[in-house]
């Protein structure tokens, strides 16, 4: 079975998703819409949905290389990558390294290395997913929800939700081994794709901080903000579909011409770049 779904027409749109889930499940609620300009390419990581696992560890830049090829061979000479968490480190390996192929990248909620309370969130669940243990969900749900969020589903609500959308697939120990060793530092000044990195302020598990170390990091990159926790796509689908249709519309604009040459503002006691705020919502990074 092929590894990836194909809907609409248009320039090609490659969404990835995070550790253990589905794109459709992480991306079903942008889908439709995105498809209505582009051909959206919904792609499985190794291990989880139609995508086999290899043999031995993962590696992240063996990954980018295989969702390019697979990209390819489905007919897409070039397209914008877009990846939600560990799916958004696989984005950056493949616009560093397929820089003719990777026309935009978008990460949201993306991280170029787990730190200390990402890497022991990690830990803990892949020790609970090794013992099968019956808490997983609610760990899960802790963790993937903001707490406004959570407060409107419920427990139960959200432990089940939490089940469809992360897979209990023979990949995801690797999965989950593979965002712990992950350390895209040196690839991050090689990306010379317009870039677009989303923060969701809420986040309990990607902290918004990583997505600064990405924009930081990234030349030209622009930073932008949802208000939710780390599934995004989930609880504030519209923002989120704003942002990355006005990124798609600005790249296919103004063409592939390397990064952008303006960031978000930055602070006057800081070189990075600085989160832009959620209440009121954020003032658009496209310069409309």
């Amino acid at each position: 079975m092929p590894a990836y779904d194909i809907r609409g027409s248009g320039p090609g749109l490659v969404l990835l998703p995070g550790i253990g889930g589905t794109p459709a499940d992480i991306w079903g609620t942008l889908a439709a819409d995105l498809a209505a300009e582009n051909t959206v390419v919904l792609m499985d990581l190794p291990g989880a949905g139609n995508r086999p696992l290899p043999g031995g560890p993962l590696d992240a830049g063996a990954v980018a290389d295989h969702v390019v090829t697979a990209v390819q061979e489905a007919g897409l000479r070039d397209f914008v990558i877009a990846g939600a968490s560990l799916g958004a480190a696989v984005a950056v390996k493949a616009a560093a390294r397929h820089p003719g192929t990777v026309r935009g990248l978008c990460t949201l909620s993306g991280f170029a290395r787990p730190r200390t309370s990402l890497w022991l969130s990690l830990e803990m669940w892949a020790s609970l997913h090794a013992r099968r243990d019956v808490k997983l969900n609610s760990f899960l749900a802790s963790l993937l929800f903001s707490e406004g969020y959570l407060a409107g589903l419920g427990a139960e609500k959200a432990r089940l939700l939490t089940a469809r959308l992360v897979t209990s697939g023979p990949g995801i120990a690797r999965q989950l081994a593979l965002a712990q060793s992950l350390d895209l530092r040196s690839d991050l000044p090689t990306v010379a794709a317009p870039t677009l990195v989303v923060a969701a302020t809420a986040d309990r598990f990607v902290a918004p901080e990583y997505s600064v170390e990405l924009a930081d990091g990234i030349p030209g990159a622009r930073l932008a903000a949802v208000g939710s926790g780390h599934a995004a796509t989930l609880e504030e689908p519209e923002r989120t579909l704003e942002i990355l249709t006005g990124f798609l519309r600005t790249v296919r604009r103004d063409g592939f011409k390397g990064p952008f040459t303006k960031t978000v503002a930055r602070g006057p006691a800081s070189s990075r770049p600085r989160l832009l705020p959620t209440i009121p919502s954020p003032r658009s990074p496209y310069g409309r």
